[in-house]
């Protein structure tokens, strides 16, 4: 952890997350961060035992303290100092939202919030890049955006914190305004709305509404960053509370991008317009991330840029600067045999397949091999998806296709006969396929949503540690 979040006594500790104290002294400090992974406790942290899947933190509450932990928050007795509560996810959450009320109270911190249906964590990433050339910034690690992720980032902020980005999902109704209430914005950022976690939803309107929850969740005097070039997002200027910058492509956005370019990589270069408070201003930039798509990511970040008072100048500087961050998000790797990966394995939706499709067509190759593992949480959709991502990448060109697991004959269906496709049966069979496939002057995709293991065929063609794992 490090920094050490603003400092309580386990008193008022007890107090924020409505919980009774026992074993310990009501006046003793908390004096570093908060965690639910017991390895990652140090002296003076808090450690929150969760309940998860997998494990169950109460087990691991001895090894927190051991670590130097002062108290853990618990929702049983265990051994040690602890605070006893109901519920202890909820109680992270009232932590985190008194810490920020401390923060703001003491200090200029200003919180962004971002969803969307895809790009949430690249514009997350960026836009971390951006503002920390203009003061001390705090983002999640990798993809923190539930109910544990989102509060954690919150404790991780201090006294000298400038920037709070959070980036917020929802797989269901109520999931967005339950982080608002944590956290509420100053700006919030909403990308896109598209068919992430149908089968939470059931149609892509109510996806919108949940996704709508963000602009609902602002302060009084916080600002609405709307991308106009999708009208279900566009839709919700009209339950903003205060100011409203659209961003996009179209003429009558606020923030938007002409004169799109890609280089030999998929990289993009446009012209960036502002006009922000009656001051218009045109800046070059050049991104360093892969694909069109990110376009509309870049101008999502340069909208909330500006709503926190940056220069558009500084604002074009940085998003040229800026780079990826988090893992298996259009990560491209020249192996030294001639062969380019290009790794989008993270997760995938049908609106983030398409835009990886067109990243991958648009940068040379001699053949284009894409990966496509099954895509979660579609609900009554899946099948109709699947069949339409086979068929997209036919229309586009791609020369090969693995569709690996369940749903590869669906991805097959789609694709017709004009591709070579390969339905391997895991990933297992498809890393083995890849092995005797993959020749010089290949450009391979590997894309799926998470819990169909591709990520795990990226790291094995790239050679990183834990690639070659049990399948």
């Amino acid at each position: 952890m490090g920094a050490a979040m603003i400092q309580l006594t386990v008193a008022q500790l007890a107090q924020a997350v409505g919980g009774r104290a026992v074993g310990v002294d009501p006046q003793q400090l908390v004096t570093s961060g908060v965690v639910t992974d017991s390895r990652l406790a140090e002296p003076g942290s808090v450690f929150v035992a969760v309940r998860g899947e997998r494990t169950d933190g109460h087990d691991h509450a001895a090894a927190a303290l051991a670590a130097g932990a002062v108290v853990v928050v618990a929702e049983r007795p265990v051994e040690g100092p602890h605070v006893l509560v109901t519920d202890s996810v909820v109680a992270l959450g009232e932590l985190a939202r008194e810490v920020l009320r401390r923060l703001r109270a003491e200090g200029s911190l200003e919180v962004v919030g971002l969803t969307g249906s895809v790009g949430k964590t690249t514009t997350k990433d960026v836009l971390a890049q951006v503002l920390a050339h203009a003061g001390p910034t705090v983002a999640p690690r990798e993809s923190f955006n539930n109910e544990i992720g989102l509060p954690l980032t919150v404790l991780s902020a201090t006294r000298e914190t400038r920037y709070l980005v959070l980036e917020m999902g929802a797989s269901g109704p109520g999931h967005i305004d339950y982080l608002t209430r944590i956290a509420p914005l100053d700006v919030a950022v909403v990308l896109v709305v598209g068919h992430a976690h149908m089968g939470g939803f059931g149609t892509i309107d109510a996806v919108a509404h949940a996704k709508a929850e963000i602009v609902a969740g602002l302060r009084d005097g916080g600002t609405a960053v709307l991308n106009a070039d999708d009208p279900r997002v566009r839709a919700m200027a009209a339950a903003a509370p205060g100011r409203v910058i659209l961003f996009g492509r179209g003429e009558d956005a606020d923030v938007r991008a002409t004169d799109v370019t890609l280089d030999e990589q998929a990289r993009p270069s446009f012209v960036l317009h502002t006009d922000s408070s009656g001051a218009r201003s045109r800046h070059e930039v050049s991104l360093a991330l892969h694909g069109e798509h990110q376009v509309s990511n870049a101008l999502a970040v340069a909208g909330a840029a500006l709503a926190l008072g940056l220069d558009a100048g500084a604002v074009a500087r940085g998003l040229s600067r800026a780079d990826r961050v988090s893992a298996h998000r259009m990560a491209v790797t020249h192996r030294p045999d001639g062969v380019v990966v290009l790794d989008d394995a993270y997760n995938a939706n049908p609106d983030s397949m398409a835009a990886a499709l067109r990243a991958a067509v648009a940068m040379p190759a001699q053949r284009r091999v894409a990966v496509l593992g099954r895509m979660l949480e579609l609900g009554e959709e899946s099948e109709r998806a699947h069949e339409d991502v086979g068929r997209l990448a036919a229309a586009l060109g791609i020369d090969v296709l693995v569709a690996p697991g369940i749903t590869g004959e669906q991805v097959r269906r789609g694709a017709g006969t004009g591709v070579e496709v390969h339905t391997p049966a895991d990933v297992g069979a498809a890393a083995e396929l890849l092995d005797g496939l993959l020749r010089a002057g290949d450009l391979v995709l590997l894309k799926g949503s998470n819990g169909s293991g591709v990520w795990r065929l990226a790291e094995r063609l790239v050679g990183e540690p834990g690639g070659g794992a049990q399948w």
